[in-house]
């Protein structure tokens, strides 16, 4: 990588990083295109050079957050020797539950914001050279299960929205249980989940 590209990438990761502090300290609406570029030390025009608005960088963001908490998770995962699919899906669960409820700042604001269609952009981002392709990996996983399994697309996207109801829940107002007492239901349900979508 020469110089201008580690230059542009160094700006791009300014922006995303103070970004991400001034929306989660401040709040989306009080943060300006202004107060972004002030405080990463760039001019306003490198900001458009990468962003169209404000939302659009909030999007990114979300991309960029969730696709390092499931890299971290993967990381994770492939030291373990674990080989049914299942408790592939539970152990990246749990690991990202637990850094969730570790950075309650990271999860309001991927929460907040989190729709399906962000969440496959987050899967498949590509923001920074060190985002993953969850959906490849998913994939990999499914192949690897030995099983054939009917809409894998929707199972996955019913176990996220299970998960990320639930977690949101019992980790940001320990409601209606807390969730070391939550984890034991969501595993016995995504086993059930998972079971229901493989064909015989």
């Amino acid at each position: 990588m020469g110089k201008a590209d580690q230059n542009k990438k160094a700006k791009l990761e300014r922006l995303l990083n103070t970004s991400f502090e001034l929306f989660t300290s401040k709040g989306l609406n009080k943060t300006s295109i202004s107060d972004i570029v002030e405080r990463a030390g760039v001019a306003k025009g490198t900001f458009y050079l990468y962003f169209k608005d404000k939302y659009d960088i909030r999007n990114r963001l979300i991309a960029h957050k969730s696709s390092q908490l499931f890299m971290q998770a993967h990381e994770a995962l492939s030291r373990e020797n674990i080989t049914k699919f299942d408790d592939k899906i539970i152990f990246i669960t749990n690991y990202v539950l637990d850094a969730l409820a570790a950075n309650k700042g990271l999860l309001s604001f991927i929460y907040k914001d989190l729709s399906w269609a962000v969440f496959k952009k987050a899967l498949t981002s590509n923001v920074g050279s060190t985002d993953v392709d969850f959906v490849a990996i998913y994939n990999n996983m499914l192949e690897e299960s030995g099983h054939k399994f009917r809409d894998p697309e929707v199972m996955l996207f019913i176990i996220i929205e299970l998960v990320g109801s639930t977690g949101y829940s019992a980790i940001m107002f320990n409601d209606p249980i807390s969730l070391d007492a939550l984890k034991p239901h969501l595993e016995q349900t995504i086993r059930s989940i998972v079971q229901n979508y493989i064909e015989e």
